[in-house]
């Protein structure tokens, strides 16, 4: 498939983590994935993300989306990096309580593809400093974590 292709593939995906339009996962990832993301033990393959899709995702990031984004793509890779927006409906993140808010945070997302498909995703987020932005830590634990 062309760059121009391979963007467009993302582009989709992209949009249908908002819209959980699940039914197109199919036609944009490889059966085979790899989803670097992924917490362990979640199901390999396409199968761990719709699982993510369905039950995480749903709740935390239905309201994520690109504030400013650059993509770059050349062959099979295509890299998205920006700033995300959204709302934390609150509860736990990474074992920490995080109050419900507003944030941005620097995001940068890398797929590559393979036969005009989806076959592997890596993601970047400033998670500590989403949750900082909510009130998360004290400020004490933020001078001991360098933040």
């Amino acid at each position: 498939m062309s760059v121009e292709g391979n963007k467009r593939v993302v582009e989709r995906f992209d949009a249908l983590i908002n819209t959980q339009e699940l039914s197109q996962l199919e036609e944009l990832c490889a059966a085979d994935m790899v989803n670097h993301t992924l917490a362990a033990g979640r199901p390999a393959g396409i199968e761990g993300t719709r699982e993510f899709l369905r039950t995480a995702g749903r709740r935390q990031w239905k309201a994520d989306r690109w504030r400013t984004a650059t993509v770059v793509a050349e062959g099979d890779f295509v890299v998205q990096f920006g700033v995300r927006e959204g709302h934390w409906p609150g509860g736990s993140f990474r074992g920490v309580d995080v109050p419900t808010g507003d944030y941005t945070r620097d995001f940068a997302v890398m797929y590559r593809l393979a036969g005009g498909r989806i076959a592997e995703r890596w993601a970047v987020r400033d998670d500590f400093g989403m949750m900082s932005q909510l009130g998360s830590f004290t400020g004490a634990q933020r001078d001991r974590s360098g933040g």
